[in-house]
Parts: C-alpha cells; structure tokens; sequence
C-alpha cells in the first residue's frame, strides 16, 4: 500500500504570482525523483509543448451499490458482502470487526461491480455484523445510489503541469511533470505517484523530473478507481503526443513506435525498476492492420455539411501481476479434480479462467473438474487481491504451481505402485501412465485412494511449510479426502509485469451543436497470452468504454458555497450508456506469452480505460484542428466553445466544478 504521512505544506503568495491564470502553480512538493539532465533535453528539443490540466474525481458507480447480511451461529459470524476479493478479504474483515479469522465465514460468489471501490470489502459491513450478533438476528445493510455517491469511493482528481520536449526524430528528450492531487479525507491515494510511473514507462524520455503532492480534502473519500493515475496521465499527455506528431510531420502510430518501451525497458526514479515484457510494435503493426490506418488517416477532416471527422490513437500502459501465491486442489475418489479458488468473482470469469491452468497442466478433461469459489468455509488458499490487473498473472501463477505439486505426487504413487521412477510416468486424460504404455498406470480416481491410504503429504495431513496460514488450514481441512496438491508460486520474475493497450477511435463532431458520436473504436494488447478471447474482448471493450466516461461525460459537481453534491445519480454523474458505445466494436491481442509466467499471461483490467480515453480526446483534438483540452471531462459546451474560440482555460487549482 501506499504510505500516509500528515505533514502541513504552504506555499506563499509568490507561488502563485508566478503562475498564470491558467497554469498550474508549481510550489513545494512532497515527492520528486529525476531521470537524466533535464535542462540539456529541453535544449535538445525541437518542440515544447507546456500545459496545464485537470482531471475531474469521478465516481465508481458500481451496478450493485455496497450491500451486506449477517447473522451469527454457533459462536461464528457469517457474513455476505459484496467485495472484488474474497480470500484477502476475509482477514481484513475479521481484524475490522475485532474476530479471530476462524470464527468468521466469508460468503461472496457475486461483487456486483468494484472497479477498485469494493477490492477489500467496503467498510460498512461491520454495521450488520455488531447489529446482528447485538439482536441475535440477521441483519441486512444496504445504500441507496445517493449514498453510495457520497461515501462509495470516487476516482481522486489531478491537476497536472506538463512540459515536454521533442527532437525531431519524434524522440521525447525530456518531461518536467508536476502534479497535485485531490486526495479525499483519509489514507493516501496512489494515483499521483502511479501517474508519474506511468508516464516515464510509456514514452521513455531521455530526462525527466516528477513531482507530486497530495492533499487532504473535506469531500468524500477516493479509493483506486480502474486504472489509478494511468488513466488520468494517458489521457493528459497522449494529445500532447499527437500535436507533436502533427508539428514534425511524423504519422501518430509511428510516434508512439518510436518512444515506447521494449523489453526490458527501465523507468521511474534512477530507473530502478523495469518491465519484464513489451511488444508494442507488434501491437502498433496489429492496430494498423485492424482499421486499416492509412484509411483511416484519409477520413481525418473529412466533413458531411457540419459533422467532421477525426480519428485518434491512445497508448495505455498499467502494471499487470504480483507473485507469491498459493494454488490448491483436490483429486477425489470420485476422479474429478476440485479447483478451490480464493479469488472474487467480478464478472471476468477470472476465477475459473485461472483454475483451468490446472486442468491443461494435469491433462484433466474440464467437464470432470469443479471450481470451488466464494465461501471461506469451503477451504480456499491464500490468493491475491482482485485489483490492480494482478489476478491472471498471479492466480495463473499460483494454480500452476499448486497443478505441479499434484502433478508430482501422482507421479509419485504411480512409480511407488508400479515400478520406475517418478519422471517415467505421463499425466494425461484423467490417468498417471508409464511414458510409452499407456495401459500401465492409474485413473486418477485409483490415485486418489492410494494417496489417503499412503497419508503425509499425499492426502495433505502434511502441508508444505511455505504455503500462507490460510492455505494451510484449508489444506489441513480438506486432509485424508484424497490427493492434495498445493503450492506457493516460487517462480522467478525479471521485473515488474505490464500490460498495454492500443486504442483508436473515430468520432464524428457537429459544428453547429456540439454533439459528439463515437463511430468506432478498436483496441489492440499486449497482455501476454490470450487465456479467454472472449473475456479479453470483453476487458478491452468494457474498458475503453469506461475510458469514454472519464473523457467525456463523468464528474462530481459541488455547490461551491453549500458543499451540497449535485452529481450523485446515474443522470447526473453519468457514465456511458448504450447509444454512447459505438456500432463497431473490434478487438485483437499481440499473444506473445511473458516468460516470467509458465502459463505467459499477464493481467488486463487497468490499462484498457486509459486508452479508450486518450484515444478519444486524440480523436476529438484531431477533428477540431489539434485543439487540446486541458479539462476533462470534455462535455458538449467545452466542445462548442472550442469551435466558437472561446477560451475556456484551466482554472488553478479549481475543482468539482
């Protein structure tokens, strides 16, 4: 997590006095890193652009608003929440509401939606909790939309002051970023040092300064919201990106070609850290292919008596995995393989999508497997957060690893059984067969029996030490039904793990009103390799349209007097609808599998709204001539008022407005 530390910071009337109307003041900072001599890349420039921008707080809007049921029985709590995690959960639950973690049972098949508002839970749940075991009764919360605006968690805003610098290669030479944000009343947020990251992860300057403050304010509270301080900073600087293009003469795809990281890339303070995997330029050459981008390009400026036409890139980059997990099975005298999963289920299919690594690893058909999810009493293992994009990356992990231990074992009871050595037996088809003689082995079901019979670590009376606390009381639970198989993911990893996406739109925008249509949008990834084509479809699709609200739609509005919130329904903090999403929808994935994951996959939930916001503010500058918004979202009367010339500048420091 990130760190929270109160300290008073002032800045004095010179600050100000510095900084234009519409600029950004830049005073004291509480972080600040440095890459490379910044001075000498902005000598080296053949363009700077500087500018100021804002990013407005928006809210999660979760479908299903934070609800929760108790009741109490035999001395242990059961508790039904809404929340992104399950197995993490549990014990930040039971720590909040003052229980041992044995005596509290966690039920959560279904989130809802979270989106980064509910990763661990939402702190209401202790209400039904106490109420309950205070009654000797069930006891049910739930919030109405209103509520769940005000105190549900919202994206934080960012205000930013950008200079970049260009050679005419195209190369950035150099980024001097500052940014403040608006960080709600309680524990810090990351978004303002994720944004810094992001930006010296996705264009590589040769120098770069970042500088960030965060400061408590009297609103509601902010929580990550899908895509923490990446969405905000792609959205803010790939315009700036296009513009540079448009200046050189360089063709906008090539430009992010030419600054995008490639394996092994290094990036933030002193470089210190680096990316394990990035084939941008595949996925460039992939986006090209897929809307025909010298077509595309043709459209651009074309006009239909007052509808003009642009079209727009957005190159989206977010961390995508953790490490460290554990995976737990069971094969059963029965013969089918039971797949206990600690992770929440959001809708993604990631629960059971991670799960399957188990059946291709084992051989296992998965008509004869059962995922067991949701429920905290039936003996999950320690799993990840489902936020941050690190569920496929880790949880496939950590199956893998957990799918090889049984693996191992059945090699073991068959060599035991039936002569040889433990690597002379094939795992397959639902059997542990000597390699070469198929008929000479096991069925799993066999297997199973023999592993309750021979006891230890077969049947799990004897888990391994370095499984977390949780997997080893589930794994202590399950013991003497049939062969465990459970591991901690102690694979190597060369970096951190990121995602990015590539996305495009085309708009068409009314001169005459404003009106904004959103003709085709198309997004291309790299995430590694491709576990559900459907399900990456539908995380590239659902982000970018997210990405559509935060651009175009989506924001909180407070009565600068009163403090009273305006924007606190669907109508009136709204996020895209139906006649919002385009009629053509196109998707494609690099594929290219990371080898620090056995499976090759990474995550995929964050980086997708970045680009489907970026690409569409690039699209809108685009038909309007390369005017750069410097607020967003850019709703119909900043658009009209771009056209008509009229200067709507940054407001410093002006916010919910």
């Amino acid at each position: 997590g990130v760190k929270t530390v109160v300290e008073e910071l002032k800045w004095d009337r010179e600050v100000f006095s510095k900084a234009a109307a519409d600029e950004l003041p830049i005073g004291e900072a509480q972080d600040e890193w440095a890459i490379g001599d910044l001075e000498a890349g902005f000598a080296a420039a053949e363009v700077v652009f500087e500018e100021s921008f804002y990013n407005q707080s928006l809210t999660h809007h979760p479908l299903e608003p934070r609800s929760c049921m108790a009741y109490w029985q035999n001395g242990k709590l059961y508790l039904h929440a809404s929340t992104q995690s399950i197995a993490i959960t549990h014990g930040v639950l039971a720590r909040a509401i003052g229980i041992e973690p044995q005596d509290l049972v966690l039920i959560g098949e279904f989130c809802g939606g979270g989106f980064g508002s509910k990763i661990v839970g939402t702190s209401n749940v202790a209400v039904p909790a106490l109420l309950a075991k205070k009654t000797g009764r069930p006891v049910m919360h739930r919030v109405s939309r209103y509520e769940e605006n005000y105190f549900g968690r919202a994206r934080p805003a960012l205000h930013a002051r950008a200079r970049i610098g260009f050679a005419k290669s195209g190369k950035v030479t150099a980024i001097d970023l500052f940014m403040v944000q608006d960080n709600g009343p309680y524990g810090r947020q990351s978004d303002v040092g994720t944004a810094g990251a992001v930006a010296s992860l996705s264009y590589q300057p040769q120098a770069m300064r970042y500088r960030g403050v965060s400061i408590l304010t009297n609103t509601p509270p902010r929580a990550p919201q899908r895509g923490p301080g990446g969405a905000q900073i792609t959205a803010m600087l790939e315009p700036l990106m296009d513009r540079a293009a448009n200046k050189l003469g360089i063709d906008r795809l090539e430009m992010r070609r030419i600054n995008a990281p490639q394996s092994g890339a290094k990036f933030e303070g002193e470089l210190k850290r680096n990316v394990t995997t990035a084939y941008i330029s595949e996925a460039i050459d992939k986006l090209s292919q897929l809307v025909d981008w010298p077509e595309a390009k043709a459209r651009s400026g074309k006009r239909n008596g007052p509808r003009v036409t642009g079209v727009g890139v957005g190159l989206s980059s977010f961390t995508a995995g953790a490490s460290g997990f554990d995976g737990l099975m069971i094969i059963r005298p029965d013969g089918k393989l039971y797949l206990h999963s600690g992770v929440g289920n959001l809708g993604t299919h990631s629960f059971s999508d991670t799960s399957r690594v188990a059946a291709d690893v084992l051989g296992m058909p998965w008509e004869d497997c059962e995922v067991i999810w949701g429920d905290t009493s039936r003996h999950l293992p320690w799993t990840s957060v489902q936020a941050g994009s690190m569920t496929t990356h880790s949880e496939s992990r950590s199956v893998h690893a957990g799918a090889m231990d049984a693996k191992r074992k059945l090699q073991e009871i068959a060599a035991r059984d039936l002569g040889g050595a433990p690597d002379q037996y094939e795992v397959d088809g639902g059997r542990v067969f000597r390699k070469g003689s198929p008929s000479r082995g096991l069925s799993f079901a066999q297997a199973a029996k023999r592993a309750i019979e021979l006891g230890g670590k077969y049947d799990g009376h004897e888990p391994a030490e370095d499984l977390h606390a949780m997997t080893k009381a589930s794994v202590t639970a399950l013991a003497g039904q049939g062969l465990v198989g459970a591991g901690k993911d102690n694979y190597q990893r060369s970096g951190d793990v990121y995602s990015f996406v590539l996305g495009f739109a085309e708009v068409e925008v009314d001169t005459e009103t404003g009106e904004l249509e959103i003709r085709r949008y198309a997004a291309v990834t790299d995430c590694g390799t491709v576990m559900n084509p459907r399900s990456l479809g539908a995380q590239l699709h659902g982000g970018g349209v997210q990405g559509f609200g935060l651009a175009r739609s989506q924001k909180w509005v407070f009565d600068p007097k009163w403090g009273i919130p305006f924007a606190h329904r669907f109508y009136t903090a709204r996020p895209p609808g139906m006649l919002d999403v385009p009629s053509k929808m196109e998707w494609g994935a690099v594929d290219l599998p990371d080898p620090n994951n056995p499976v090759g996959a990474k995550g995929i939930g964050e980086p997708p709204v970045g680009a489907g916001a970026a690409a569409l503010l690039c699209a809108v500058q685009d038909a309007l001539g390369d005017k750069v918004f410097q607020r967003t979202p850019i709703t119909t009367d900043s658009i009209l008022n771009a056209i008509e010339g009229v200067t709507v500048p940054y407001t410093r420091l002006g916010t919910h407005t």
